[in-house]
């Protein structure tokens, strides 16, 4: 079972003001180069889209109405979603903040049908949490996910398994995992237009044209997908970025937005358990060039002041700055569960201080929301502010 809630940024926010049901609403900053977080289905229908800058969706859907974001709603909703999914099954896949995959085969005999069990998830969405969701049920994840995304918005989809097959070859190739637009045009310039297209080629002719990925669509247009639920994710990295509304050479600006990013992903890294081995810095310049450079840490790290001064460690020894800064981002690597990484004492005592600081911090905002914990020197508004529809996670 795949469920994906529909439009979630925006939903959530339709819970506060329901007057908005039914109109053209857009998550996101209203202002400078911020993208769309997420855009209801009547301003979809205008073209708008996740990812989309703003002003291009303001063009396309001038009567909308922008609400801008609150991400501790949205990661609130989130947990209260995935704890929904657990007390189903124990096997649940977390995709991002607002779907999962579900193997509910164990769950058949307490629970009924797969359709009754798809019923009662989008039931209990609706009432318990006051958004929709839409379900798509079949024997492997891939059809699964092709279902939910078919039965958009608020609908189920079940694809019984002798019929996966017959129901996939009346889709469009685009609709198969791994079919980008650059793929898209090697397969159009092979006659293929469809999956069905796709599993009536050779498959040595499919290796030829795309490699091993080649193989992998057109397993694909048969139905073949045995990956399982897997439960556990491990996260690689976890990291935050921001696009300035402005161009910036200013190095209080730089060094400002990094002190911010690195409480973000300090806080992220605390919540998950978890700390990093090595800390990476990525600049992105006006002309769209992007450049990243990494350091090992002695041991793992988890607090913003030792993020913060590795970042500004890394952005000094970039030296003098060719052009001016489009974005700015920090992230975490080589991440290992906290209680298991190597303690780094320190001579500081200060350093000991700014951590023990930050748990509190930690425990302050779980009870009354973090808007009101920053550091001190980010109260006063630079002259150059971020959007803060900016992507997290590079």
């Amino acid at each position: 079972m795949h469920v994906d809630m529909d439009a979630f940024f925006v939903s959530v926010e339709l819970r506060r003001r329901p007057g908005l049901r039914g109109r053209q609403v857009i998550v996101g900053f209203p202002e400078g180069r911020s993208v769309v977080l997420s855009a209801s289905y009547e301003a979809r229908a205008l073209g708008v889209r996740s990812a989309m800058p703003m002003a291009t969706a303001l063009r396309m859907a001038p009567s909308a109405v922008v609400i801008e974001p609150r991400h501790g709603d949205y990661q609130e909703v989130s947990r209260q979603v995935m704890g929904l999914f657990n007390s189903i099954t124990d096997k649940v896949e977390p995709l991002s903040v607002d779907e999962a995959f579900l193997d509910i085969s164990g769950a058949l005999r307490r629970l009924g049908t797969p359709l009754d069990i798809g019923a009662m998830v989008r039931r209990r969405v609706a009432t318990e949490l006051g958004i929709t969701a839409s379900v798509g049920i079949a024997a492997t994840k891939f059809v699964a996910k092709i279902a939910s995304t078919r039965c958009k918005p608020d609908g189920m989809l079940l694809i019984e398994k002798d019929r996966t097959v017959e129901y996939l070859h009346t889709l469009p190739v685009q609709a198969l995992w791994g079919v980008g637009a650059r793929t898209l045009e090697s397969l159009q310039r092979l006659g293929i237009f469809t999956v069905a297209d796709v599993a009536a080629t050779p498959v040595a002719v499919m290796h030829k044209a795309l490699g091993a990925g080649g193989v992998a669509l057109h397993n694909l247009a048969w139905g073949i997908d045995p990956r399982p639920v897997t439960p556990v994710r491990v996260e690689k990295s976890i990291g935050a970025e921001e696009t300035f509304a402005v161009d910036t050479f200013d190095d209080d600006v730089l060094t400002k937005e990094l002190l911010r990013l690195s409480h973000r992903v300090a806080g992220r890294l605390r919540e998950s358990g978890l700390a990093g081995r090595t800390l990476a810095l990525k600049i992105k310049y006006s002309d769209f060039s992007t450049i990243s450079r990494s350091k090992a840490m002695p041991a793992g790290i988890d607090s913003a002041g030792q993020i913060y001064a590795g970042a500004t460690g890394l952005l000094r020894a970039l030296g003098i700055r060719p052009q001016s800064v489009r974005l700015i981002g920090v992230r975490v690597e080589s991440l290992e569960p906290a209680s298991s990484a190597p303690l780094q004492l320190a001579l500081d005592p200060r350093e000991d201080n700014s951590r023990a600081a930050e748990v509190v911090g930690d425990a302050i905002a779980a009870k009354f929301g973090r808007a009101g914990i920053v550091p001190a020197r980010l109260l006063k508004t630079t002259r150059n502010t971020p959007e803060r529809g900016g992507r997290e996670g590079f």
